[in-house]
């Protein structure tokens, strides 16, 4: 099962701190490429205006933690990266227990998780620990000590051009920003690198494939600032990756349009797998389809995914790990799901057949040579093909006139082809 070996890889990931930028950044994208040679390391330096924003410092954190005032260590940043609060600031000295409070932050609805928080585009330093924990704490002088870095340095992404026959290209883009979560962050990554491996070792593909692995947002705006023109002429189709590892549901968020080829192949390809598929809305938006969709843009992306983001109680948490939310059985769901959706595309042609009426199966050996009450199924559903390939049908809508599942129709229009009875039609 290959969702084995992309959580054996997960796990990998795992301890890695990343963030928008840094060194957890780069270290993530080196162990991706070992799995993807071809993968480029590019990068974006501080400063830099991209559309409407500019590229911030880069981050990096040497230690944090906070002494109480009975001088036991908390909020260590070393034994869970959600203690610190993202890219905070350097801070270090005694402060009182009131005054550490406004740099505290916890859930109180969730009181043994640690809440993943960020302030990217406001300096401040801060810490994030349990309800529990802070409950225990006592009144007295803390010692505080926050060893970072905000510095002009460069924003890190990665990405892998596969060239089919076509220059017109699928977008699968995933995120690389977010420190030890399993479904919110290494889900998506990690589905993406095996999907990227199996699209590498097809010999000829029809369409030309763009992957992408890059900080959430500023990432996505700082690519399409380098790429858009290229893109709005090339991109057909394409997915946002995230949230593809539990085993608790499949769900659906649709482009902006709603009604692309991506938004068409998910509802088929979620609808044969899991008929009890979430379905959202535009309006349920929440991570990169919010760029690559945004008006001027218009790209045709839409997203597959297990649990959608904030759908789940551990979500930005320290509770999203890869032992109770994501499994290797949920992974390989999200990855066959997504492959399932990426084959579907590839082999989403419009045929036309080569005879005028209905073609003699019998004398090519296509249909049984007794008449019977009942036609076994894979006459009948040549039979539904043939009279449905009329040029004007792609292979997923006649999938859907059929009401089956799009594959189960790969291997018999080789074979109608094969036999000079269908061809493909531009």
């Amino acid at each position: 099962m290959i969702g084995s070996e992309i959580h054996k890889f997960a796990s990998e990931l795992w301890p890695i701190n990343r963030s928008l930028t840094g060194d957890g950044v780069r270290e993530t994208l080196q162990k991706i490429k070992k799995h993807i040679p071809g993968l480029e390391m590019k990068e974006i330096p501080s400063g830099k205006s991209v559309f409407d924003w500019a590229v911030p410092k880069e981050w990096s954190v040497n230690e944090a933690y906070v002494l109480t005032p009975s001088g036991q260590k908390i909020c260590d940043f070393s034994e869970n990266n959600l203690h610190l609060l993202g890219y905070s600031t350097p801070f270090e000295g005694e402060v009182s227990f009131q005054d550490l409070k406004q740099h505290l932050y916890t859930l109180s609805d969730q009181p043994d998780a640690i809440p993943y928080i960020t302030s990217y585009y406001k300096e401040r330093w801060g810490f994030c620990l349990s309800q529990q924990q802070f409950d225990r704490l006592e009144d007295g002088k803390y010692y505080v000590r926050v060893d970072t870095k905000l510095f002009d340095g460069v924003l890190n992404f990665g990405e892998f051009l596969i060239k089919g026959k076509s220059s017109k290209e699928v977008f699968i883009s995933t995120y690389v920003c977010h420190p030890s979560m399993a479904n919110n962050e290494l889900s998506g990554p990690t589905v993406v690198t095996f999907l990227a491996k199996w699209l590498a070792e097809i010999k000829e593909l029809e369409y030309s494939y763009r992957i992408v692995f890059i900080p959430e947002t500023i990432g996505s705006i700082a690519y399409l600032s380098l790429h858009h023109k290229h893109m709005k002429k090339n991109v057909f189709s394409g997915f946002n990756v995230s949230c593809v590892g539990d085993d608790r549901a499949y769900s659906y968020l649709p482009s902006r349009n709603g009604n692309t080829l991506s938004d068409q192949v998910a509802k088929h390809v979620l609808s044969n797998i899991n008929p009890n598929y979430k379905s959202y809305s535009w309006f349920d938006r929440g991570s990169d389809e919010r760029q690559y969709c945004a008006p001027g843009i218009d790209l045709p992306i839409a997203s597959i995914m297990r649990t959608k983001y904030g759908q789940y109680p551990e979500y930005h948490t320290s509770l999203d790990d890869l032992k109770n939310v994501v499994t290797p059985e949920g992974l390989n769901g999200g990855y066959w799901a997504l492959r399932r959706a990426i084959e579907a595309i590839e082999k989403n042609k419009t045929y036309r057949v080569t005879v005028l009426g209905e073609p003699q199966m019998g004398k090519r050996g296509l249909y049984p040579s007794l008449s019977t009450r009942k036609l076994s199924e894979q006459p009948r559903l040549m039979m539904d093909i043939i009279s449905l390939c009329d040029g004007k049908s792609s292979l997923i809508e006649i999938a859907e006139k059929i009401n089956v599942p799009v594959w189960t129709l790969y291997d018999l229009i080789e074979i109608l082809v094969s036999h000079n009875l269908l061809e493909a039609h531009e």
